[in-house]
């Protein structure tokens, strides 16, 4: 006989440990779990099921994959972003190969080095002021070819939406993809924030990932309301062989896969990931039509995700970050990074406009 499943024991009595009230605009990984998210893990926790994948949730997750993308489409759920870029850009390129990257991707400011220390590839940035590659930025770094003495240019690496929270057109992302696979090199998306980009679209996500040509994908999820995990989706297997094997040797396979899969079927069945990602997005249109026209108050990138760029005067963000948590992303010229997320709130960004406007008036 097995012991019966137990209930489990209250959370102690000082928790938590935070507090609950405070609200932030450092980062969309400050926001908790959604609370369907967290009711599909404790669906997902009874009884055994089989490990490393072989469970019926990391099946069910595939077939929502492949009618997100089309048939063919191959998913492999990880644990988390960097791990996700790793494996997907290990899975382009042979040892000798380099990724284009904008100077100011994740996989270059934000991953200390694993694409170049654990993936072993060379990354060639460069500079893109809205964090966008094009064709003529991509050509700073796409040659040498042939030459021994230079890292082959094999991979070109976007981010859908930037880091500067701008976002592709389809069209954009269809002349890179072709200009790339033209000059013999594949292209992946870092899709960190996919669901903001699909919102604000308003695109089928095939629209501008497979059917533009990007032929593998780090789909995330732990920004949009997941507790943990990533997905990489090969869109185009024959450009991304070995995942499984990488996988593994990247240290990204879970056990206990279900718990990732069904996190990332919480939020696909019943398009949570959109209606989140749209909300957050209107959060930060939000925050943008309260601060944009302050005095003193630069808006630095357009605001076409849930991100809002901006230069305060001289002491501002400091007396601010007493209130509200968030982060400088240049501190040399005083910009700062406000992030919304899925439980952003009217109320929220409300408090903290009221809270610039106090500030800028010191």
């Amino acid at each position: 006989m097995h012991p019966a499943p137990t209930t489990p024991a209250h959370a102690p009595a000082d928790w938590p440990l935070h507090d609950p009230n405070r609200r932030g605009f450092a980062s969309d990984n400050y926001s908790g779990a959604h609370p369907e998210v967290l009711a599909a893990l404790a669906a997902a926790n009874e009884g055994h099921v089989t490990s490393y994948g072989g469970d019926p949730y990391t099946a069910r997750l595939q077939s929502e994959m492949e009618r997100l993308f089309g048939s063919g489409v191959q998913a492999y759920p990880v644990f988390n972003g960097t791990g996700a870029n790793v494996l997907s850009l290990q899975a382009l390129l042979p040892r000798w190969g380099a990724v284009v990257c904008a100077r100011t991707a994740h996989i270059n400011v934000d991953e200390n080095g694993a694409p170049e220390r654990v993936g072993g590839m060379k990354l060639l940035s460069v500079t893109a002021d809205d964090g966008k590659l094009t064709p003529e930025l991509i050509d700073r770094e796409a040659w040498g070819w042939g030459d021994e003495h230079r890292a082959q240019p094999l991979a070109v690496s976007i981010t859908q939406t930037t880091e500067l929270g701008t976002r592709y057109s389809v069209d954009e992302i269809r002349t890179i993809t072709e200009h790339a696979h033209t000059l013999g090199m594949a292209v992946h998306m870092d899709g960190a924030r996919l669901a903001n980009a699909a919102a604000g679209l308003g695109l089928p996500v095939r629209a501008f990932t497979r059917d533009a040509g990007i032929d593998i994908l780090s789909f995330g999820g732990t920004k949009n309301g997941m507790l943990f995990g990533e997905c990489v989706v090969a869109l185009n297997p024959e450009a991304a062989p070995g995942l499984e094997f990488l996988r593994k040797m990247n240290m990204q396979l879970a056990s206990k896969m279900r718990f990732v899969s069904a996190q990332f079927l919480a939020l696909l069945e019943d398009d949570l990931w959109l209606r989140s990602a749209a909300h957050s997005n209107a959060m930060a249109a939000r925050l943008r039509a309260a601060v944009e026209g302050l005095d003193g108050v630069e808006l630095t990138q357009e605001t076409e995700s849930n991100g809002v760029f901006a230069i305060l005067p001289e002491g501002v963000a400091d007396r601010l970050r007493e209130r509200f948590a968030f982060y400088d992303w240049d501190a040399a010229r005083r910009e700062v990074r406000w992030m919304c997320s899925f439980d952003t709130s009217e109320a929220d960004v409300d408090s903290f406009a009221a809270a610039l406007r106090e500030e800028l008036a010191r």
